[in-house]
């Protein structure tokens, strides 16, 4: 055997063009508008749970790439004590029972910025104006403004959370605190340290987990937007005997279980008969696909046809297709000849002669056609609007193979296959970079939410050809650098003697679809990610007696599992604590334990990380008394004039906990004769406390409990250990 000549037929697939233009396929583009796998906006990151000791769950919407500059987000809870007020804001993560410090946000004057939020007992005086009371079962729905930098807190140099806290008329209380971990996009990863110990943590690897071979010889593949289905367009494989498999096939996508087929479409008369479909040009509304078949044929079919809709455009074979760029239209390629068609008809509605070239890809959000000359190293962009060669790129020179042409839909960078190398030009032509492999590149596919390319190289499938073992790979790359995302898999026997390999990637990447022509499958990969810490436990100093509890949590695909391991000799060696499988692992100190050692491992199919260890230090209780710190009492306000002096809080590294601040004197205001100028207690717990204003009657927030008096327009200010919530009173309005 030889391998393949310079220029081959075309990949098939072009669902990437597909994604901006499917509007435009059918005859409305309002009624008819076409489901795409287009640009997912650059913010779409997963939600994120995170428990609290006794049973809360806080749930951020959007977790991770947030945009730096600022994105809001829905901050749910449920399962608080609804008589217990607490703040929500992005804070500087500490650790597990360290107070949350410092907050994003500054003064919110208005509460108009969501930099916090309050939440407040229902009948709670602060209800309405500056707090929002619990709903059913100590729930809340709230949203937050989270900016990467803001007032003192930096995110991409810390570890940051979405956290919920007790107010500050509960200041030692941690009994509400839940820290639910974020990420803005572009910033390195800043979290609570830990190591990966076979892999490093968040390595992404795919793995086969299914073949299917219901489908003949696939040509091309595409998962359905709306069904959910996945179509395949399909050749007859020579080696089942008996049975022709020519046609569009419908499988199930997790089992490849063949749902129906749609093996009739018309001839260029109009008559009936089995057609092979080798190219699927774009899914159609709720189901369905537009696809392309032997030697000019346009059709149209779903789920349950007995046979499809098609007409055969006139003049030479079609070479390529994708989506066309008004209503009810496909482009195609029937050699150098680029023509815009209607799919019912096949009518040609514009044409433009090219000096070359039989391929091409589609960028739809930016009105752009580029058409790939390979015989000459060049391609051409076509506005689509004029239907006019706007720009002529010189391709790398030499006389291998031409593979393909895709856009990325994101970022309108065209990716070209060229002999063993993806060459990439950016959107206006410039080239960026090259992609470097040793077989064909044979199909690019792109996912916007991930920011990634997928490209599947296929064997020459010529063992004269060094290097040749018959065996394929896919690749995926980040778009941004051109980098790896994740280990290249080996595809067994994937070479291109038989036909160039297509696939369709599931939104987010979680799933990838990839035909096999040779010996007629299509391997289901899927996604797998190490585990990466993403909260840890932190050194910890308590008193006998007292109840420890150590929290960490991981992310991971599959959600990876977690035991708890002590180490009683310095680290040297660890063992597992028996039944210390969930994220808190929570224990009643004694002496036995001072100076262990302690961590938490987790584990799923695709590595093994764990947190870093911490040391417990256990001292006695002093005087043989209390095991918790206390927080120093302030004084009784005085007169107008003075105010009394302020108590000071417990250390947390000595006495387990925060302390308990009580605030000084009386706050008066312009309006009220109650006390004078309040000054606050000090807040222990963190890096030398911080200082709590307010007292305990008359116009400040920071009161404990009592009606906030009359604001006067002033603003309300609360700052404790970096919390910072400011409101205005509306004119005329109730605190």
């Amino acid at each position: 055997m030889t391998a393949p000549l310079p220029t081959t037929p075309p990949a098939p697939h072009r669902l990437g063009a597909a994604g901006a233009a499917l509007t435009l396929v059918l005859a409305s583009a309002s009624a008819l508008a076409l489901a795409s796998g287009g640009t997912v906006s650059a913010a779409a990151g997963a939600p994120r749970t995170a428990p609290g000791s006794a049973g809360q769950q806080l749930t951020v919407s959007t977790a991770s790439d947030l945009a730096p500059p600022g994105q809001t987000v829905r901050v749910t809870g449920k399962g608080y004590d609804p008589a217990k007020g607490v703040y929500v804001a992005l804070c500087k993560d500490n650790g597990d029972d360290r107070l949350p410090a410092p907050c994003a946000g500054g003064a919110d004057v208005t509460g108009a910025a969501k930099a916090s939020q309050w939440i407040v007992p229902v009948g709670d005086a602060h209800a309405g104006e500056l707090g929002t009371p619990y709903g059913a079962g100590g729930g809340f729905d709230v949203e937050l403004r989270l900016t990467a930098k803001s007032e003192g807190l930096d995110c991409a140099r810390v570890a940051c959370s979405v956290v919920t806290r007790v107010d500050h008329r509960g200041v030692g209380d941690r009994s509400q605190d839940v820290r639910v971990p974020v990420a803005f996009r572009g910033g390195d990863a800043v979290g609570p340290g830990g190591e990966g110990v076979d892999v490093p943590q968040g390595t992404v690897a795919y793995a086969a987990v299914a073949q299917f071979t219901t489908a003949g010889k696939p040509r091309d593949v595409l998962l359905h937007p709306d069904s959910g289905k996945l179509y395949v367009g399909s050749e007859d494989l020579p080696d089942t005997a008996g049975a022709n498999e020519s046609g569009l096939h419908v499988l199930d996508p997790a089992d490849g279980r063949l749902r129906g087929s749609v093996t009739r479409a018309p001839g260029s008369t109009g008559a009936l008969s089995q057609r092979p479909v080798r190219q699927l040009i774009a899914p159609l509304p709720g189901d369905g696909v537009v696809f392309a078949y032997p030697l000019r044929g346009i059709g149209t079919a779903r789920e349950g046809d007995s046979a499809a809709a098609g007409a055969w455009v006139p003049g030479a074979a079609v070479t390529d297709s994708a989506p066309g760029v008004t209503p009810g239209t496909v482009l195609v390629a029937q050699g150098p000849v680029l023509s815009e068609v209607d799919i019912a008809t096949a009518a040609v509605k514009r044409t433009l002669t090219l000096d070359g070239g039989e391929e091409f890809a589609l960028d739809a959000a930016r009105g752009a056609v580029w058409f790939t000359d390979f015989g000459n190293r060049r391609m051409y962009r076509v506005d689509t609007a004029a239907f006019k060669v706007t720009a002529a790129v010189e391709l790398p020179r030499g006389e291998g193979f031409g593979g393909f042409a895709e856009v990325d839909p994101e970022t309108g960078a065209v990716w070209v296959g060229l002999d063993t190398s993806v060459v990439v030009h950016d959107a206006a032509g410039e080239r960026v970079g090259t992609v470097e492999g040793q077989d064909l590149p044979r199909a690019a596919r792109f996912d916007a939410a991930a920011h990634e390319a997928y490209v599947v190289w296929q064997d020459a499938g010529d063992p004269s050809r060094p290097g040749s073992d018959n065996n394929g790979a896919l690749a995926v790359y980040r778009t941004a650098d051109l980098k790896p995302a994740a280990k290249p898999v080996v595809l067994p026997g994937n070479h291109g003697q038989s036909g160039a390999a297509s696939l369709a990637v599931q939104p987010g990447g979680g799933t990838l679809f990839v035909t096999n022509p040779a010996e007629g499958r299509i391997v289901r990969l899927e996604r797998s990610v190490s585990p990466t810490v993403a909260q840890g436990p932190t050194d910890r100093t308590v008193t006998a007696g007292t109840v420890v509890s150590l929290t960490a949590r991981a992310e991971g695909t599959p959600s990876p599992a977690v035991v708890w391991q002590v180490s009683t000799d310095a680290g040297k060696n660890w063992k597992a604590v028996p039944g210390a499988t969930a994220a808190t692992y929570a224990f009643t100190a004694a002496a036995a334990h001072d100076g262990q050692r302690y961590r938490a491992e987790f584990h799923n199919s695709a590595g093994t990380s764990r947190t870093t260890a911490i040391t417990l230090t256990v001292t006695a209780p002093p005087d043989g008394s209390s095991t918790e710190g206390a927080g120093g009492t302030g004084s009784t306000g005085g007169t107008d004039a003075s105010a009394g002096t302020s108590g000071t809080g417990g250390t947390a590294a000595t006495g387990g906990g925060d302390g308990t601040v009580t605030a000084g004197a009386a706050g008066g205001s312009s309006d009220t004769t109650t006390g004078g100028t309040a000054s606050g207690g000090t807040a222990g717990g963190g890096s030398g406390g911080a200082t709590a204003a307010g007292g305990t009657t008359g116009g400040a927030l920071a009161s404990t409990g009592v009606t906030v008096a009359s604001l006067g327009g002033a603003a309300v200010v609360l700052t404790a250990a970096g919390w910072a919530l400011v409101r205005r009173r509306r004119p005329g309005g109730a605190a």
